[in-house]
């Protein structure tokens, strides 16, 4: 796993749009970032990466129309790792603990306890199958899946999972700076009102 990011880069930024654009836009919106990712020389295996995680925080059906419309462009999945094998069980299960640890810090604990709270299963697919079959996945560096989870919330206005992954983004590396200048680059298919929101909390968790 990359330990930091403190700049932005153009393919981070297609990367970032697009994934705001697969959690809230309509098709013309995923294949004109489909196409943006594509010009800025986003890596293939990264826009499968981020297309797969979408499912947690988009839903599986726009998981599913993104990459229809990513393969109408590369017909061939480029993939780091296999999710057929369930003798890897114990693997993914050890893998999103520790992805998922990261992501939260001295939060971890607590999240466990009130997920588990909320339903035991929640608990298992939030470890085994979020944190460790996708987002604990080779292929794509997990601050650059944080900012991609930023970017989804955003979109969506899911403001409580915005202001965990906001602190999720931190905690694996990613510096407020580019944190900033990720919700910067999101201005405009954010819109005014949920721009303007996810800002001020950037500045309350920043300055917590």
């Amino acid at each position: 796993m990359a330990t930091s990011l403190d700049t932005l880069d153009p393919p981070t930024v297609a990367l970032v749009r697009l994934a705001a654009a697969v959690a809230a836009g309509g098709d013309a919106e995923v294949r004109a970032a489909l196409s943006a990712a594509a010009a800025a020389n986003v890596p293939p295996l990264w826009i499968d990466e981020l297309i797969l995680q979408s499912y947690l925080f988009s839903g599986f059906p726009r998981a599913l129309n993104a990459a229809r419309e990513w393969r109408r462009m590369t017909p061939a999945a480029v993939s780091a790792e296999s999710v057929a094998d369930p003798a890897r069980a114990d693997e993914w299960l050890a893998r999103g603990e520790t992805t998922c640890a990261a992501v939260y810090g001295d939060m971890y604990d607590k999240l466990r306890r009130n997920v588990f709270e909320l339903h035991p299963a929640l608990d298992a697919i939030m470890v085994m199958d979020g944190y460790g079959k996708v987002l604990g996945r080779p292929g794509l560096d997990l601050p650059r899946r944080e900012l991609c989870v930023v970017a989804a919330c955003a979109a969506t206005g899911q403001d409580r999972q915005l202001h965990s992954h906001l602190h999720g983004a931190l905690n694996v590396g990613v510096s407020p700076v580019v944190l900033g200048a990720a919700l910067d680059a999101l201005a405009e298919p954010l819109g005014a009102d949920r721009s303007r929101s996810a800002r001020l909390l950037l500045a309350r968790v920043v300055g917590k």
